[in-house]
């Protein structure tokens, strides 16, 4: 799509559009005066990404919609304002570049990093109140919109929490700047951080894996290919995402592009449309349609071929390549009665689309201890068949998704270092969804890691399958 038609597809939208179509799991503020007030603050304030970044990440995912490319997505289900420290923030970049480089050795492909960070603040909940001790308040929605606490005051949207999560998100994507790009994400670093997990015993199964990797390392290292002579072995481009749900937030940080006089979000490189607010006339729609970032659309049980038809056309009416990635979330046992009927849709329009896989959100049960959880079984089974119905249709596989931290949380069970029922209320930190821990999360990457090899191997002609 020419730049001329990309102006032309949003002659007709306005940032502030989105306010005359409705809009559900969104706050009502009181206050209308300090909601202005705070608005007209965040408009003045620098955009927290840029045109350029965002640009060049739809480049690299439209080679991820080419199966030239592979996505990995992960980080918090929602930021904590309390949470928030360097150390933590550190730590689930580690674990993401850990899998990044597990999964560049399945695939043998490059790995596009995006973190769940800098503003994933805000969360659609399944009931507007909650019961606690027969106290019923309205229902927890995220840092950015209300507090945690169960109290009548905690629990009143307050728009001065916008500026809060506008300061953490700036600071969050100072410090990731200077990670991706300062030494910290060096490939050898990374490869012996590898080493420190599949050096103990639960984890000795992914130790060839890891030795590969190593060796592979070693190789370039003697053929000269080091951080001096190769400067993407020692930094990393890393981008940010989170789901647009307060769009007061999202329409004070857009912003105009000054070099091709388009529109962009200026909160995150790339958002998503979430499950329970892709109403193909509703007001987050009707904003995503008209930046210029990546846009993801999660695609629930509920999603209709004819709804996705409507949503396609109006996210990405260029069917630009890199634009749309669609993140299927359906449950483990449940992607071979949805997947099939979507992937077919998307090849009837012709779509040029990313396909990812989210297995976080459709296996969240409730544990006999009382904990929300996810079973990582479940986890990994839905992982399995997104892989295996790609393959049956004849289609890419471009991504996954998850819910996941650095720390080492106590939140779903199983995994090598096995989590059981009665451990979750040791390290049990969420503020809303359970998360994969640091463990669970690399040992998760080496099992789809296995699963890209074999699907290269398969696609290789015999006797031409690199190694590594």
């Amino acid at each position: 799509m020419t730049q001329e038609n990309r102006t032309t597809a949003t002659q007709s939208w306005d940032k502030a559009g989105w306010r005359a179509y409705p809009r559900i799991q969104m706050p009502e503020y009181t206050d209308a005066q300090a909601l202005a007030t705070v608005e007209a603050q965040l408009r003045r304030y620098p955009p927290l990404v840029f045109a350029g970044e965002a640009r060049r990440m739809r480049q690299q995912l439209a080679e991820v919609a080419a199966g030239r490319a592979f996505l990995l997505q992960g980080g918090d289900c929602a930021e904590s304002f309390s949470e928030f420290s360097a150390d933590n923030l550190r730590d689930t970049f580690m674990v993401l570049l850990q899998m990044a480089v597990v999964l560049t050795w399945g695939a043998q492909l490059p790995v596009i990093k995006v973190g769940r960070m800098a503003g994933q603040f805000a969360k659609p909940r399944s009931a507007p109140t909650e019961v606690m001790d027969g106290v019923e308040l309205p229902s927890y929605r995220g840092d950015i919109i209300n507090g945690f606490d169960f109290t009548p005051e905690a629990r009143i949207p307050d728009p001065q929490r916008m500026l809060a999560a506008y300061t953490q998100a700036a600071a969050s994507l100072n410090l990731l700047r200077a990670f991706s790009t300062g030494g910290f994400a060096d490939m050898h670093r990374v490869q012996s951080w590898i080493a420190d997990f599949t050096g103990g015993p639960e984890a000795a199964k992914y130790r060839d894996i890891a030795d590969r990797i190593r060796d592979a390392m070693a190789f370039m290292q003697a053929a000269g290919v080091n951080s001096d002579t190769a400067h993407q072995l020692s930094k990393v481009d890393f981008y940010t995402s989170h789901e647009a749900l307060l769009l007061e937030y999202e329409e004070a940080l857009a912003r105009t592009d000054s070099t091709t006089g388009l529109p962009v979000a200026g909160s995150g490189h790339m958002i998503w449309i979430g499950d329970r607010t892709r109403q193909p006339d509703g007001a987050h729609v009707e904003f995503c349609r008209g930046v210029q970032n990546p846009i993801g659309l999660k695609c629930g049980p509920s999603t209709t071929a004819d709804d996705l038809k409507v949503l396609m056309a109006k996210l990405n009416p260029g069917n630009e390549a890199g634009r749309l990635t669609l993140i299927a979330r359906f449950g483990a046992g449940q992607v071979g009665d949805h997947l099939p009927r979507l992937i077919r849709t998307v090849q009837q329009e012709g779509a040029n689309v990313v396909w990812s896989c989210d297995p976080m959100h459709g296996n969240t049960i409730k544990s006999a201890s009382g904990y929300k959880t996810r079973p990582f079984d479940s986890v990994l089974r839905e992982v399995r068949e997104f892989f295996a119905i790609h393959r049956a249709e004849g289609t890419i596989p471009g991504g996954v998704h998850f819910e996941m931290t650095g720390q080492d949380v106590t939140e779903c069970t199983g995994g090598v270092r096995a989590v059981k029922d009665e451990d979750l209320s040791d390290r049990y930190h969420t503020a809303c969804d359970p998360r994969l821990n640091a463990s669970q999360s690399l040992e998760l990457a080496f099992l789809v890691a296995e699963e890209l090899r074999d699907r290269r191997e398969a696609a290789a002609p015999h006797g031409q399958v690199r190694a590594v």
